[in-house]
């Protein structure tokens, strides 16, 4: 009988994952006592730390009692549910974590029916219970009843509950009596979740994902379906399209704490990285040199988004960026789709352009981010959603969205929501929040969460997945106001700006360099102006204290990467560049403009 235990933990965004896992790492010990770390050991890479969010599911191993636990911390967003679908198939059972107070969220609903359907056996914990306001009890039935409606088995329904903070670092079987200490729950692990099975006979392992080192390449990393993998010995690579690649395997490594360690063999059940193959995808699998058997792929739900992907080719190209050419763009996607699943790139008829299709803004926005940052320029068009014919209609993605909002400003949400053609399906008091679940065109969304947090002051929760595809809804009004252009190229004054500024909002301060065609604010009516802000004072050697008025100008609205992309309209591109992001015209000429508006008319 083998002693590991292969446990995924899945939740909605924010409710604790990750300072959980953390916890865990402590209470086993895994540092000496004079290592110093942060919180959040496993959010690793600058933009998760940035962000407060998990986005590439990561592997850590603990012991306890002679057991050995394989943790694998998984991203809580519905963006990358990609990832959480495919690292499920390397656990055993799942430890469900649930906020005290806001319950089970949309997202949590995605990741527990994924867990649901491979049979695996939960463990609910109902987190933060120091919170004010909290509801343990009522959380509990909550996650019950969302179980039963996922068709959950007799065996799943038996699930054992921990109560606990995992902050102030303790879990208890009820939630009046704190402990000491998360014991509990590496307990109840150890007593719930089934060993992992040994299975016999030719070798087996999914690759469910992947790791990189420049020494030594790509990384497999998976689940030993059966049989043992030793070092040295041939395999045989089952790809997608059936046929299969022979090849060996040089080195195996298990996870042990936050690191890696090389072995010599690996048997079925444990979680391990192999080096030495070439070549493959996420979903191949090894098998045995000379009878090879393939296991069943995995499936991932289809990207409901697109954007165009462009080289930069403003007038500022090339100033702030390392790679600014087609190439350097081209390579850059297809590396990615390696490793993200739920991301495809289309070539069209122009060799600089391509079409990027993913599962909705943030995880678009997330590759855009990482880009800029190892130093891309690029340019993206608006956000589309991906149509399909349904028995010859045109069906567009519906999503179901949950906001909770403040009683007083639920009317203002509501209105917003059903202006985008969103059905309001339930409406009920949640604490001193109103809880509004809506089923919503995905193009509803885009655009929206900036208008409900300008209208709630910012004290909306909103959060949404992808439900089911439906019949086109119509046409949604878009962005009301026009774009206001700046007519030539050079540093904006103050002088100008200020005589502007009764015309619209805008997006630059005085001094910043812009150029024809960019987007510099947003107009108070709905066309697009030109407007010169290069202009300078006329001076004259008369002085005269009245009519010289001091210039006071509005600080310059600033966007997030993901506001812009949810701003932009279609005649707009998002120029990215490693230090800025401007808004632009895709023509910058006026007369060009015109002549292409007239031409679309």
């Amino acid at each position: 009988m083998q002693n590991i235990r292969n446990i995924a933990i899945i939740a909605h965004v924010d409710h604790g994952k990750t300072t959980l896992v953390d916890k865990i790492i402590h209470a086993s010990k895994l540092f000496a006592e004079h290592q110093q770390f942060d919180d959040l050991i496993l959010d690793n890479n600058d933009l998760e730390r940035e962000r407060g969010i998990t986005i590439v599911s990561k592997n850590v191993s603990v012991r306890y009692k002679d057991v050995k636990i394989n943790i694998i911390d998984t991203p809580g967003h519905a963006d990358f549910g990609g990832e959480v679908e495919r690292v499920l198939k390397m656990a055993d059972g799942v430890l469900l974590l649930v906020d005290a107070f806001e319950g089970a969220m949309p997202q949590t609903r995605f990741v527990l029916s994924k867990a649901i359907q491979l049979g695996l056996k939960p463990i609910v914990v109902v987190n933060k219970v120091d919170k004010e306001n909290c509801r343990p009890d009522e959380v509990h039935e909550q996650v019950f009843d969302l179980m039963f409606n996922l068709d959950a088995t007799e065996d799943q329904l038996d699930f054992v509950t921990l109560y606990g903070s995992s902050k102030q670092g303790w879990m208890s079987r009820d939630w009046t009596q704190p402990t000491e200490d998360i014991t509990p729950l590496l307990d109840a692990i150890i007593e719930q979740i089934p060993a992992a099975p040994y299975r016999d006979g030719s070798p087996q392992m999914q690759i469910t994902s992947l790791d990189y080192s420049s020494f030594v390449g790509r990384i497999a990393i998976g689940r030993v379906h059966r049989g043992t993998l030793k070092e040295g010995m041939p395999i045989s690579l089952c790809k997608a399209d059936g046929s299969i690649k022979k090849g060996r395997i040089k080195e195996l490594q298990l996870f042990e704490g936050l690191g890696k360690q090389k072995v010599e063999s690996v048997s079925a059940g444990e979680i391990c990285a192999v080096t030495g193959i070439e070549d493959f995808d996420i979903g191949d699998t090894i098998a045995d040199a000379e009878n090879p058997e393939a296991m069943e792929r995995i499936a991932i739900d289809e990207p409901t988004m697109n954007m165009l992907f462009t080289i930069n080719n403003s007038p500022f190209f090339g100033k702030e960026g390392k790679f600014v050419t087609s190439r350097h763009l081209r390579d850059r996607l297809f590396k990615e789709t390696e490793k993200n699943l739920a991301l495809r790139v289309q070539e069209t008829d122009r060799e600089d352009t391509f079409l990027v299709f993913g599962r909705g803004i943030l995880h678009l926005s997330v590759l855009i981010e990482t880009m800029r940052r190892e130093g891309y320029e690029l340019q993206v068009g608006q956000p589309q959603v991906i149509y399909k014919e349904i028995d010859g209609q045109r069906n567009e993605p519906i999503e179901h969205l949950v906001v909770d909002v403040p009683e007083e400003t639920a009317g203002k949400v509501i209105e917003l929501v059903t202006q985008r053609k969103g059905e309001l399906t339930i409406m009920e008091p949640k604490g001193d929040l109103q809880h509004l679940e809506f089923n919503i065109p995905a193009r509803g969304l885009i655009g929206l969460r900036n208008n409900v947090l300008t209208a709630t002051a910012g004290e909306a929760i909103m959060n949404h997945r992808f439900l089911r595809y439906e019949p086109y809804k119509g046409s949604i009004p878009g962005r009301n106001n026009g774009s206001i252009i700046s007519m030539e190229t050079g540093a904006g004054t103050a002088y100008s700006i200020d005589k502007l500024q009764d015309r619209g909002v805008f997006f630059v301060d005085p001094g910043v360099e812009v150029y024809m065609g960019q987007v510099i604010g947003e107009h108070n009516r709905q066309n697009d102006i030109t407007v010169n802000i290069q202009k300078g004072k006329k001076l004259t050697n008369m002085r005269a204290s009245g009519s010289d008025d001091n210039t006071k100008i509005a600080p310059a609205k600033q966007f997030s990467l993901e506001e812009a992309m949810e701003y932009i309209q279609k005649d707009e591109y998002l120029e990215v560049t490693p230090k800025s992001i401007r808004m632009r015209k895709i023509y910058l000429d006026e007369n060009e403009r015109n002549r292409m508006s007239k031409a679309e008319a």
